[in-house]
């Protein structure tokens, strides 16, 4: 009975003291040789296997997948499921704990928090670790359900009744916000509106409150979670949001009935932004999005969420940029646009800038080229680094009249040349901040007209999938690290495969979303992924967007950008490495899938 044997080493954390004894009672040890096939592909496991010392290689059509040292563990799919399909072999002198299956499968059924472990897939290890987390920090308010917040009831007033009026009922009711009924519409009215009225002489006592209340009500279910309230307070510049009920109007959520529960204060950021009257007034407001970021991770707030909330941010940062830097001649005639990840919703950390213009009509040269060049220069003093690839509004390139764009893209499209791909692909992503975002819609039918239904175009396009591929396989290579010391690179390992070949069939299939996850959603919905493998891309995505994360703040407090998306998987958790493997497995199977739908080896 091996009594070495490490029970705090995740998966076995999870067991309890019985169950750990009953493991121990029955688990033996294994020796193999350099070379001996452990577990062959084709025959089922009999045991599962934690190494103690050694080195295994997972092997695959004759390939190295991975690469596993002490305390990793396999193979719990074969365990579980049936046959392995991969072989392990010992890569020299290896020890192992041999751990019954029966015994494994007993407790798996017992216990479901150490089941999750041998899940095959990734979606369900990732909500198992999750509801593991649940009552810890602020995760846990943030999926608390606005019915457990503390409301102000809902007390209604006629628009009809003065001033006068709504103060009263507001001191009769101890609130400080009614709704007002305006024949269809209902409205808010606050104890500030009714203060500034008054006060600045605008209006007197008997003055309806029609004319003082705000009709722009933002509302969320009962039933609806504290982040969806966050994010609408945060995209909408609200403090307070109405209340529903099957329906009706049941009360109002505060931001101070959840600043309290929450570390970051996002609601209150869109203020400042549009306070500010220089570009130095948003400096400190950017220093402070990104301290948020890092409050957030380390309360364990999930990176999509936070990529979520930051985005919305930046955007109102953007558009408010714009307004300050812009002449009135392009303000009237241009469309900010903003791509790459911060189009899709998923920037975290501050990275480089990927920005255009589009303008609708001719403005003055000498007008353009000062905003080029104050726009830029802005975004720099801000914390947006110039992007190595110049996809900036200082680039001519980026910043014209939508027409000649339009011409542009048709352009790439057809003379393709080494830019392309990345051009395209940046342009699919983009998003409008500020004013006429129509430019942008135009900008990007034409990009969906030029390559929807060109299967040609469209696999040039889907090739980029493997632009970090290499030749000889340098996917497999960076899989058959893990467990070494070598760097991951996320994303081009992992991350972009996912990003652009989605992008791939959103083009190809018309879908309109710009966020990763949005769009594997919508291509589900309609069929063009299986509801398995689009579960999985989703599970996969979240859980590299996790390490990414970490790896970017890693990387900003070391000030080492470059490495801001490298991960020793030796800095892994041995759950987080196994998690890892999975993740860059479903990358390799979505690249196949890719690669067979478009074609791609025929180009």
């Amino acid at each position: 009975m091996p009594q070495s044997f490490d029970s705090r080493n995740p998966p076995f954390d999870r067991l309890n003291a019985a169950e750990i004894d009953t493991l121990r009672q029955g688990m033996d040890i294994g020796y193999f040789a350099p070379g001996q096939v452990i577990v062959a592909a084709d025959q089922p496991a009999q045991f599962f296997h934690v190494i103690i010392k050694g080195m295994v290689e997972e092997r695959r059509d004759g390939e190295v997948e991975h690469v596993l040292e002490a305390k990793d563990s396999f193979d719990a799919r074969a365990l579980i499921h049936g046959k392995p399909g991969s072989e392990f072999v010992a890569a020299e002198e290896t020890l192992c704990y041999l751990l019954p299956k029966d015994i494994v499968v007993e407790l798996t059924q017992s216990n479901p928090a150490f089941g999750a472990f041998f899940y095959s897939e990734i979606s369900r290890k990732l909500d198992a670790m999750a509801q593991g987390r649940e009552g810890q920090g602020v995760e846990s308010v943030l999926r608390a359900r606005i019915s457990e917040a503390r409301l102000q009831p809902a007390v209604f007033i006629d628009g009809t009744a003065t001033i006068k009026d709504a103060a009263m009922a507001m001191q009769d009711n101890h609130t400080n916000a009614l709704f007002v009924r305006e024949a269809e519409r209902v409205g808010v009215v606050t104890g500030m509106n009714l203060a500034k009225a008054v006060l600045n002489k605008a209006k007197a006592g008997t003055t309806p409150v029609k004319e003082v209340c705000h009709f722009d009500v933002v509302a969320v279910d009962k039933d609806d979670f504290i982040i969806d309230a966050l994010l609408l307070m945060t995209r909408h510049n609200k403090r307070r949001l109405a209340v529903r009920e099957d329906g009706e109007l049941v009360g109002m959520l505060e931001d101070i009935g959840i600043l309290g529960l929450f570390a970051g204060n996002s609601q209150l950021i869109p203020g400042r932004i549009d306070r500010a009257k220089s570009i130095a007034d948003l400096e400190t407001t950017a220093s402070d999005i990104q301290a948020q970021v890092e409050r957030l991770h380390r309360q364990g707030v999930k990176a999509d969420l936070i990529a979520e909330i930051t985005s919305d941010l930046n955007r109102r940062l953007f558009a408010k940029l714009f307004e300050l830097t812009a002449p009135k001649s392009i303000l009237s005639k241009g469309c900010l646009m903003i791509m790459g990840s911060e189009g899709r919703g998923e920037q975290t950390v501050r990275t480089d800038q990927d920005n255009g213009l589009l303008i609708s009509g001719p403005v003055a040269e000498e007008d353009l080229i000062a905003f080029r060049k104050l726009f830029t220069s802005a975004l720099e003093r801000l914390g947006f680094p110039p992007c190595p690839g110049n996809i900036m509004v200082r680039n001519p390139i980026w910043s014209m009249p939508v027409e000649d764009f339009i011409r542009q893209i048709k352009g790439w499209v057809i003379a393709p040349d080494e830019n392309t791909p990345m051009y395209l692909a940046i342009l699919a992503d983009a998003i409008a901040v500020g004013r006429n975002p129509e430019l942008l819609s135009r900008a990007k039918e034409a990009l969906f007209d030029v390559l929807r239904g060109e299967k040609i175009h469209l696999a040039h396009f889907a090739k980029a999938v493997d632009m970090f591929s290499g030749s000889g396989g340098m996917l497999n290579a960076l899989m058959a690290s893990v467990g070494r010391e070598d760097s991951i690179n996320l994303k081009k390992a992992g991350i972009f495969p996912i990003v652009h070949g989605i992008r791939s069939y959103a083009i190809e299939k018309g879908v309109r979303e710009t966020g990763t996850l949005a769009r594997i959603d919508e291509l589900a919905g309609m069929g063009a992924l299986e509801a398995d493998m689009a579960k999985e891309l989703a599970g996969a995505f979240r859980f590299l967007m996790e390490l990414r994360l970490r790896s970017q703040l890693a990387a900003v407090k070391h000030g080492n950008p470059e490495a801001e998306a490298d991960i020793k998987p030796s800095e892994l958790t041995t759950l987080e490495r196994d998690l890892l493997r999975d993740a860059l497995r479903v990358v390799k199977e979505f690249r196949e899938l890719v690669r067979a739908h478009f074609n791609l080896r025929m180009f």
